[in-house]
């Protein structure tokens, strides 16, 4: 009897081991990523991650009279004559004041995945900047980050909320 035992408790532990080594052999590898405050040389983490560029009073107060948030159509990034009109406006605030900083943080609705929406939120902040390029701001003093899915404006999933969601913010 104890042969026979001895033969069920040892086909107990080669089961046990085939299982386990089949169940972590179909475990496919996953990307992961990260979104994370810009570091910008003189800015630290603020609110919300948000990053806070060093800039002047007068910069600041003269942003703060401007709309920060530029819209975009859904899955697109190209800019439309009313978020020109906005750039216009904090272009010509970051002329006239050429050691100012701003980040341009990209944002999207919820549908499609994570790393979709990351790559859309870069491409949103990125067609601002390249905007504000256009009309002479220095790229340098321009940093890009997105934010994807991850910071709604609006919560819901009516077309309303994702059309307040699909923006880039520009901060000072």
């Amino acid at each position: 009897m104890s042969t026979s035992f001895s033969k069920i408790a040892a086909l107990a532990v080669l089961s046990s081991a085939v299982v386990l080594a089949s169940g972590c052999a179909n475990k496919r590898a996953t990307s992961e990523v990260v979104v994370a405050p810009l570091g910008i040389p003189g800015g630290q983490a603020g609110y919300n991650g948000a990053v806070i560029v060093g800039n002047s009073n007068a910069v600041i107060t003269g942003a703060e009279n401007l709309q920060a948030v530029v819209y975009f159509a859904f899955d697109s990034s190209e800019i439309t004559s009313q978020a020109a009109g906005v750039l216009n406006q904090h272009a010509g605030l970051l002329s006239s004041n050429p050691n100012a900083g701003v980040v341009i943080a990209g944002h999207t609705d919820e549908r499609g995945s994570r790393e979709y929406n990351i790559a859309l939120g870069e491409r949103r902040a990125q067609a601002a900047r390249d905007y504000l390029a256009a009309q002479g701001v220095a790229v340098n003093n321009i940093r890009v980050i997105s934010y994807g899915e991850e910071r709604p404006a609006a919560a819901g999933t009516t077309e309303d909320a994702y059309a307040q969601n699909r923006r880039a913010e520009l901060s000072y």
